[in-house]
């Protein structure tokens, strides 16, 4: 991804892109240096569909590292690499179409078992990302059904995930790789991307015993939902299998800004698995903070007060959203700001201004002409209040004891 900072000088690439590749960079190198014999990408390797040719120079350089040192390597398609119309290929594709060595690019449905996998001792069942659009198609489903959509998504993957697992051999380890979201997952800030849009199976598909280790993609969240993640902290028991989701190996937003960054090195055997966690070492910081604008006094010292201090933001992408009387605009030193955090890699300034609710009455109205009961409902109206008509018939049976002489006076 590209969203943030300038471009490097020496290789013309976006110093943001730099900062993702020196991730992979590190994940490549432990894959080489370790020897490991199984490497699985689960999905998404680009911020869209048609990435530059530039982007796929990059990731190709790296994917083709890893089939030099002859480390059978898998690249399942998420959402983000399937292709972007009918008859057109998808974001990965060239490394089927070149054949390349020890390299397998995953994009429908499938059981790999030892030959598939350059002989390895393991089976891997593969779940590239659904397309709803290419299940409505296949399945003849009308878009004025969509709650049959889902269903049956759901029932196609169970049906298949059963008869792969019946197929597998059970001497021998099986990993599930998919791209998709699994019901209870923590979601990162990619969340409001992907609201409304989003198939979710459910937790008994990817826990089920038979398998030995599930490697997962699409939520940016490093977390095991079947035991402890890679928090120190957390002591959830550990279960069999590893559900994994490692995460997304940079930043992607401020959704994020919280989530150390890692990718895993797994010991996969028969009815027992070891997960290792490795942190991503220099993973660029983001820094979200907010203030609030109570007056006019003293506006750009309270606003440097809501930041860290300089230092601390060297290298950081720093926002800070700003909540204040639309009246106080004039006096955000935004030039000041700027020169404050300029050691940051990039300062983004948020105005949020906010303005009294008032209530309009229509033109033939006047605030004396109503009643009590009558102003009330309007303002529950203006201040957009659930529940009006039970607070209305409390309010009135209080106002008609208190015109009764019910309550005592002042």
């Amino acid at each position: 991804m590209a969203n943030y900072g300038r471009h490097d000088p020496t290789t013309g690439l976006p110093l943001r892109v730099l900062d993702f590749l020196k991730s992979l960079d590190a994940i490549v190198d432990t894959a080489i240096n370790e020897k490991v014999e199984l490497v699985i990408f689960a999905g998404d390797a680009y911020k869209d569909r048609s990435p530059a040719p530039t982007f796929q120079r990059e990731w190709g350089r790296r994917i083709i590292r890893l089939s030099q040192a002859g480390i059978p390597t898998l690249l399942l398609i998420g959402n983000h690499d399937i292709s972007p119309a009918m008859g057109r290929a998808n974001s990965i594709q060239e490394f089927d179409t070149l054949q390349v060595p020890f390299v397998r690019v995953l994009g429908s449905p499938e059981l790999l078992g030892p030959t598939e996998l350059w002989d390895l001792p393991a089976q891997v069942i593969a779940l590239p990302w659904v397309s709803r659009s290419g299940l409505m198609a296949s399945r003849e489903l009308s878009a004025e059904k969509p709650e049959e959509i889902y269903t049956n998504i759901e029932e196609n993957i169970t049906r298949l995930m059963e008869s792969y697992l019946e197929q597998a051999d059970p001497s021998l380890p099986v990993i599930l790789t998919a791209h998709t979201s699994v019901l209870g997952a923590k979601y990162g800030g990619e969340r409001l991307v992907m609201l409304g849009a989003d198939f979710v199976v459910s937790p008994s598909l990817v826990k089920d015993k038979r398998l030995d280790y599930v490697a997962l993609g699409h939520i940016h969240k490093a977390q095991n939902l079947n035991g402890p993640g890679p928090d120190p902290r957390d002591k959830t028991p550990y279960a069999h299998p590893p559900v994994i989701y490692p995460g997304s190996i940079e930043r992607v937003d401020f959704g994020e800004a919280a989530d150390e960054k890692f990718f895993v090195i797994a010991e996969v055997a028969k009815g027992e698995t070891c997960v290792e966690w490795r942190e991503l070492i220099g993973v660029r910081p983001f820094i979200d903070r907010r203030a609030s604008l109570q007056s006019g006094e003293n506006v750009t010292k309270v606003l440097k007060s809501g930041l860290p201090k300089a230092r601390e933001m060297e290298g950081a992408i720093v926002r800070l959203v700003v909540e204040y009387p639309r009246e106080l605009d004039t006096l955000i030193d935004e030039t000041e700001l700027h020169k404050y955090t300029e050691k940051a890699f990039e300062f983004h300034l948020v105005k949020r201004p906010q303005t009294e609710a008032r209530i309009r009455l229509p033109n033939d109205q006047a605030v004396s002409s109503l009643t009590p009961l009558e102003l009330l409902e309007l303002y529950w109206r203006s201040a957009k209040v659930e529940e009006t008509e039970a607070l209305q018939k409390l309010a009135g049976e209080i106002i008609s004891e208190n015109e009764a002489g019910d309550f005592p006076p002042g």
